[in-house]
Order: structure tokens, then sequence, then C-alpha cells
């Protein structure tokens, strides 16, 4: 099932999109709900974003190809990457979500190194703690699309991600909600205006989805509406105002930006 959050005539509620059409419904996916009668098409409404989390999860280091370029990057002897050997997670910061075709813009002071990061997103649909290999899949509700936007002077020069990765706008996601998807069938294939820039298969990652929800509630209960950002492979170009990134994954669909300048 594929559910949207989606605003049309002044009304935000949440819809289950079939085909080209959004039918409306009462109440919460995550809770109870009921499906309406009212049927919108998907091209007239404003799509907004699936939910705001809780706790806003993020792996870091996860696909051993984006290990090696930050090792090649950082000009590591060999330029053999150090590839962790337990899942580790980190934060992101809510301010910095915004939903599908919605602009990230680009802050004034940034420079030229500003870089996409497609995502994988896991949707925590039950509260959960002390989970095992056996039963931690049983608490998720679904997948979403992440852009994890970067700009790569500031991660490189301050001592935390704080504006690097979490400056206004740098975190969209969406568009919906995909509750049933095949993870070993999965590709995450980026654009930017319209052109291949990068590909992977999305379920090749150094730690699957299991361990790190093993790992995560042997010290935090997890909530519905708690998403955990996967971790991205390959590298990117440098973006500029007027670039339009998609990232498309396998069976969930396309989530699309545009960069915009800050006006100041």
């Amino acid at each position: 099932m594929r559910w949207l959050k989606f605003t049309t005539a002044g009304k935000t509620s949440w819809g289950i999109v079939e085909g080209d059409n959004v039918i409306a419904v009462n109440g919460d996916p995550l809770g109870e709900w009921q499906r309406g009668t009212q049927s919108h098409a998907l091209k007239d409404v404003k799509i907004e974003l699936p939910l705001i989390p809780r706790t806003f999860y993020c792996v870091g280091l996860n696909y051993l190809k984006h290990l090696k370029e930050a090792a090649d990057k950082a000009g590591t002897v060999p330029n053999v990457p150090n590839v962790p050997d337990r899942p580790e997670i980190g934060y992101r910061a809510q301010n910095a979500l915004i939903a599908h075709d919605e602009d990230v813009v680009i802050p004034a002071t940034a420079t030229e190194k500003i870089h996409y990061e497609g995502e994988l997103v896991v949707v925590i649909g039950k509260k959960a703690k002390h989970l095992s290999e056996a039963n931690a899949m049983d608490c998720v509700f679904g997948y979403t699309i992440g852009n994890d936007v970067s700009e790569r002077t500031w991660q490189k020069a301050d001592r935390s991600l704080w504006r690097s990765k979490n400056a206004d706008t740098f975190k969209p996601m969406g568009p919906w909600i995909e509750t049933s998807v095949d993870l070993d069938k999965m590709e995450t294939v980026i654009r930017v205006n319209g052109k291949e820039t990068g590909r992977f298969r999305t379920n090749d990652m150094i730690f699957g989805i299991v361990p790190f929800l093993v790992e995560l509630t042997k010290y935090f209960t997890l909530w519905p509406g708690d998403v955990i950002w996967m971790g991205t492979d390959g590298a990117s170009p440098n973006l500029k105002a007027g670039d339009v990134v998609e990232i498309d994954i396998t069976g969930i669909g396309t989530l699309r930006n545009r960069f915009a300048a800050e006006e100041v």
C-alpha cells in the first residue's frame, strides 16, 4: 500500500495512492483509519512530507564504494577504507525536512561543495525496544526516499555536522510511504537535470536494516513515525542553483527537488 500526505482545497489529509489517483482517508495509517469516498488526481494535489519524525536517525557510512571514495578524498594511505565493525547511528534535525518538489535552498554563505546523497528511509510503525534478529522487521511500517544534502566544506571544517547536514531544507523526504517492497530487488538511481549520475543496489549495505534495528533498540525506544535513513553509495557532483535532483528507488517511486540560491 502506498500512503500519501497531501493537501487539496486548503485541507491536508492522508490518502492511498492508486495509479494516478489518491483516495482520501479518515484517520492516520499509524493508528486507526477508514477509507474515504473522495478521490483526487495525483497531479492536482500538493504532496506534503510523509510525516515529521519524533526522532530522526541517520546511518553514516554504510556502503563500501562510498567508504572507498571518502578514503580517496582524505588521502588515506593506501586509500583503504576503514570499514565499520558494528552498526552506528547519528541524528538529523527536523528543521531540515522538506517535501517532494519543494526547493533545497543553498545558503548564501555556502561553497560550491553542495552534494546529494540518495537514501532508503525506513519508517517505524510500532513502539519497539530490545528487538532481536527474528522480530526486528515487525516494527517497520514502510519505506520512503531521502536526499541527505551536504555542504562538504562545512563538513570538513566543523567539529560536528550541525550546519553541513542540518541547514534548513537540506533533507528532502518523500514522496510517499510504500509498505510493500522487495529489498533485494531495489536499485537506487540518481539523476541531475535528467542525466544519470549514480546507481547502486539499495540493499548492498555493510549493515542492513535488521542489524541497525537490533543495535538501536538496545539503547533507545523506537516510536511510530520515527525514521532511519540508511546511507548512500557513490559520490555526487557539485550542485548549483537551478539543478534538479531526482532519486528513484525501485518499488517506491521518485523524490524530486530543485536547488535554489538563498535570497538575502
